[in-house]
């Protein structure tokens, strides 16, 4: 069991289809004995970002590739975090219809890699089909890949 480590998927969803794969996440996590908060946006405190071990971020796209107006406080709180060890993975649904297929995970993947630790990010077209399920088991094995040998490097320079 991994219950030790503090998991958080924060998800931003309209449609339903972020929501998804948010939960799909969450129990692939549960599955590698992992025991995620998973929260929508609106019930996620920034403030408490600092508690947690890994922070997965969902989000559709707004507009033409914009982070959705309800998670750009999300995005700022990474912004100013100073936690480059915590590991972060970003994930998000679209229509590639659009010119710029999940412009905001890749707006976040971007923030991410400067500020923190990003382990992985996940591009779903619309909701989340059976062969996605790979896909998001992949996903939870890179974050927690990260996670344990960033743990084992702190482990390490403490000694």
């Amino acid at each position: 069991m991994n219950c030790d480590y503090r998991i958080a998927i924060v998800y931003a969803s309209v449609t339903g289809n972020t929501q998804a794969v948010a939960e799909v996440l969450a129990e692939c996590f549960q599955a590698k004995g992992f025991l995620p908060d998973v929260c929508e946006i609106n019930q996620f405190d920034v403030n408490k970002l600092r508690r947690y071990d890994i922070v997965v971020i969902g989000t559709y796209t707004w507009g033409s590739g914009e982070i959705p107006a309800e998670i750009q406080e999300l995005f700022e709180a990474f912004e100013e975090l100073q936690r480059p060890e915590l590991v972060t993975a970003v994930f998000g649904t679209g229509d590639s219809f659009f010119s710029e297929f999940c412009g905001a995970v890749n707006r976040f993947r971007d923030m991410l890699y400067v500020h923190t630790n990003l382990a992985a990010t996940l591009k779903i077209e619309l909701m989340p089909q059976e062969t996605d399920l790979a896909r998001c088991e992949k996903f939870v094995e890179a974050v927690s890949r990260r996670l344990m040998d960033t743990d084992k490097m702190r482990k390490r320079k403490a000694t």
